[in-house]
């Protein structure tokens, strides 16, 4: 297996996909509709066709083109994209459908691949484009794989948790590392022992290769980092990285509504603990990156980036707001 088609392949899983491809010898070639800067541009290791993922012509174009030992769908967001690029790709060696940890439908510790319910979907659902439907939209893509494996084609699914890492477009690890890089007081929401599986974006995709090179048709593999940490200990972390002190506060949802701040308005906030076994990937000779090690990556490239998380949780001044009344308290 040596020649493989990255459906994606710029921004974020993808781009580091199509780096750990290329690391171990692939021939790359991306297919996307160009709407984002291609960091392979002038690398002459990496094809690019341009064309929409959702116009099965141009998929079916990409196929003859390209003829593809492995496929890597990177952007299949709804349940007839991955029916068509199963069927398109059907004699191919192995077709790798991103799905999401997202996707299981059952809170229960930890998520189990083949025992865990996936999320129904309807068919309303199966169109949306809403975050609302994200999981039941990915758990449906899950249902089209195992269909198409039954069918004989070579089609597996990776699950990751939460994704973190350089050129995260998200921001979600973002917002915290530049409260903690400016603020020496960093508001938790809770008791900070909430618990909401990542995963390192490197190892997502040195999963994604190998559960290509030895995965088995019909089966879903999850990827999250092999240690895992609370809220607080994340924060913990990326001071170290950091290399400064902060003092963490807790604060409830009564002490937050001070500040207008709801607890599910912080990002990586989440009630119920959000855990994936990792066990069937690892038995594949998988290895997660070591957390410290991982955390270092991603503080380097925040800061050398403009990417700051603002837009996506609680404002400082709502939250200075909160640390006043807890002073007094």
């Amino acid at each position: 297996m040596d020649n493989a088609l990255v459906i994606g392949g710029t921004r974020f899983i993808g781009r580091h996909l199509v780096e750990e491809l290329l690391e171990h010898e692939y021939d790359v070639t991306i297919f996307n509709r160009g709407s984002h800067d291609n960091p392979f541009e002038t690398d002459d290791r990496v094809s690019h066709i341009e064309g929409d993922r959702t116009n099965d012509s141009a998929l079916e174009a990409a196929a003859t083109t390209v003829d593809p030992d492995a496929v890597f769908d990177c952007v299949a967001y709804h349940p007839k994209d991955v029916q068509a690029a199963t069927r398109i790709f059907d004699d191919c060696e192995a077709y790798v459908y991103v799905s999401s940890g997202a996707a299981y439908g059952r809170e229960e510790l930890p998520k189990r691949e083949g025992e865990t319910p996936l999320k129904s979907c309807t068919t309303e659902q199966a169109i949306d484009d809403s975050s609302d439907t994200y999981g039941n939209r990915k758990a449906e893509g899950d249902r089209a794989v195992f269909a198409a494996a039954e069918k004989g084609r070579n089609a597996m699914s990776v699950r990751p948790c939460i994704v973190y890492g350089p050129h995260d477009y998200t921001e979600r690890l973002d917002w915290w590392i530049d409260r903690v890089n400016r603020f020496d007081r960093v508001l938790v929401p809770g008791d900070g022992t909430n618990i909401w599986h990542r995963a390192y974006v490197e190892d997502v995709a040195s999963a994604l290769r190998i559960v290509a090179e030895r995965g088995e048709p019909g089966e879903a593999y999850n990827v999250g980092d092999r240690r895992l940490t609370t809220l607080e200990e994340l924060v913990d972390v990326i001071a170290a990285q950091l290399e400064t002190d902060v003092e963490i506060v807790h604060a409830g949802q009564h002490e937050l509504e001070a500040g207008g701040i709801d607890l599910e308005d912080y990002l990586l906030y989440r009630a119920y603990p959000h855990i994936l076994s990792t066990a069937k990937l690892t038995a594949l000779g998988w290895e997660s990156t070591p957390l410290e090690e991982a955390m270092e990556r991603a503080v380097d490239s925040h800061l050398e980036s403009d990417r700051d998380g603002s837009e996506h949780g609680p404002d400082r001044e709502a939250e200075e707001r909160v640390l006043g009344i807890l002073e007094t308290l």
